[in-house]
């Protein structure tokens, strides 16, 4: 009778043990959800650049492999190749200015091609797909320090954004960002003379805005824009240290539409 009784009395321990153990997991994964990390990845790329392919296809690699969760990829295209032989079709002084900014945060001695930069923070050669892969996880799986909520449409060759944020902070901006997801070039001269470059993601304006906890803004379109080819990116930076405290991807009307706000 006296092991029997003891015997049932481990199981019981075991069970509720057992129980405890399963809600405080359920409980972590919750909290996980709930705060979950996201990573936005800017690539500094130029197709003037014979280094550059193979991190345009790393970036879309991480695209793929990525799909679903919150990653959100940009490629700025550089001007400062542009003499070398091939203007990039994609290129941006402003794109230019953005990267030497991050020199300036980040305190780098020079900028470079190809350049990666994780939600702010994480500086890295890239084509470099370990070291991207790495503080991809890192920030995946770190709780965001703010929320961003986005709801976008088109409206007489603007997109107009309405927002939310929480935890914004101060010193922090409202970055937009409108990407051509796919495109191709026959490059003809430079460095890549003589091959059909693929790019994914590409920034085609970017557009900052005081944040706060809600508001409105517009940004012009640039000719060939629809909701079907391209997307918005919108994310909140802090201006003093370059960091990225929250991202969102807005659907723009829910439905293909031209720059003048005709549906296709």
């Amino acid at each position: 009778m006296k092991t029997t009784i003891i015997t049932s009395l481990f199981l019981s321990l075991g069970i509720s043990i057992s129980a405890m153990a399963f809600n405080a997991s359920t409980s972590n994964t919750d909290d996980n959800t709930a705060n979950k990390g996201f990573a936005v990845v800017e690539l500094f790329t130029s197709e003037g650049c014979s280094s550059c392919p193979p991190a345009d296809k790393l970036l879309a690699k991480i695209q793929e492999e990525n799909a679903g969760k919150p990653v959100y990829l940009l490629a700025f295209h550089v001007d400062y190749w542009n003499h070398q032989g091939w203007r990039d079709v994609f290129s941006e002084k402003d794109f230019t200015k953005r990267q030497y900014q991050y020199a300036s945060w980040l305190n780098l001695e020079t900028v470079y091609t190809p350049q990666a930069i994780v939600n702010g923070k994480h500086e890295l050669i890239g084509s470099q797909e370990e070291t991207l892969k790495r503080a991809l996880n890192i920030e995946l799986n770190t709780a965001a320090p703010a929320q961003l909520n986005a709801e976008a449409q088109m409206e007489a060759g603007k997109l107009k954004l309405s927002y939310q944020t929480t935890n914004a902070g101060r010193n922090t901006v409202l970055q937009v960002a409108l990407v051509q997801k796919v495109a191709h070039t026959m490059v003809k001269r430079g460095e890549n003379a003589g091959r059909l470059l693929p790019h994914v993601q590409i920034v085609r304006r970017i557009q900052s805005f005081p944040a706060t906890t809600s508001g409105n803004v517009a940004i012009n379109l640039p000719d060939g824009f629809n909701a079907n080819e391209w997307e918005v990116i919108t994310f909140l930076q802090n201006t003093q240290n370059g960091s990225i405290v929250a991202a969102d991807r807005p659907v723009v009307d829910g439905r293909p539409l031209t720059a003048d706000g005709r549906s296709r």
